[in-house]
C-alpha cells in the first residue's frame, strides 16, 4: 500500500495559466495530476452559435410557402441549376404503371462560424423508400477508391516516368 499523499496547495494566482480560474482541489486518493488537483481550470470554449435573427427569412415548411419568399427562391433556383448542369437527372413524362419516386424539398441556413447567417441552402432529395428492387433499381454500386490505391499507382507513374 502507498502513504496517502497530502491534496497539493494551490499555487499563487501570479503562477496561474492565461484565463485559468482557482478552484479548491478535489479530494481523492490516487496520485494523477490533474489541473483541479493544481487548483485550477481552464474555461471552456464553446462556439458562438445565434439562432437566425428575426430579420432571416424563417425555415419553410413546405415548398409553396418557400416560393414566396425571395430568399428561399434564389436557393431553390440555384439548387434546380445546379442539378440541370450536372446533368443528375432529366425530365421525362411518366410512363404508365410505373412506380414514381417522389422527392421533397429540403431548407437549411448556413451559417459562418460566428453565428451569422452564411446563406440560405435549399437541397432536393429523393424519397428513396418508395423505390421497389428489382423493379426501380437493378444493382447497386458505389465506386471508392482507397487512398493507398492512389497512393501506389501514383508511385508507379513516378518511377515509370
Amino acid at each position: 500500500m502507498h502513504a496517502e499523499t497530502p491534496p497539493p496547495t494551490p499555487p499563487a494566482l501570479a503562477a496561474l495559466p492565461p484565463r485559468a480560474v482557482p478552484v479548491a482541489p478535489p479530494k481523492n486518493l490516487h496520485r494523477m495530476r490533474t489541473r483541479a488537483k493544481s487548483g485550477f481550470v481552464q474555461p471552456r470554449k464553446l462556439m458562438a452559435v445565434s439562432m437566425p435573427s428575426p430579420a432571416n427569412s424563417p425555415i419553410p415548411a413546405n415548398y409553396k410557402i418557400a416560393l414566396r419568399d425571395p430568399n428561399w427562391y434564389n436557393a431553390m433556383l440555384e439548387e434546380y441549376n445546379s442539378l440541370v448542369q450536372n446533368k443528375t437527372w432529366s425530365l421525362v413524362s411518366c410512363p404508365a404503371g410505373v412506380n414514381l419516386v417522389s422527392g421533397k424539398w429540403i431548407f437549411r441556413h448556413k451559417l459562418h462560424p460566428d453565428g451569422s447567417l452564411a446563406r440560405y441552402k435549399a437541397r432536393w432529395a429523393l424519397r428513396g423508400f418508395t423505390q421497389q428492387p428489382g423493379v426501380d433499381y437493378g444493382e447497386t454500386f458505389s465506386p471508392v477508391v482507397k487512398s493507398a490505391t492512389i497512393r501506389v499507382i501514383l508511385s508507379l507513374a513516378v518511377s515509370n516516368n
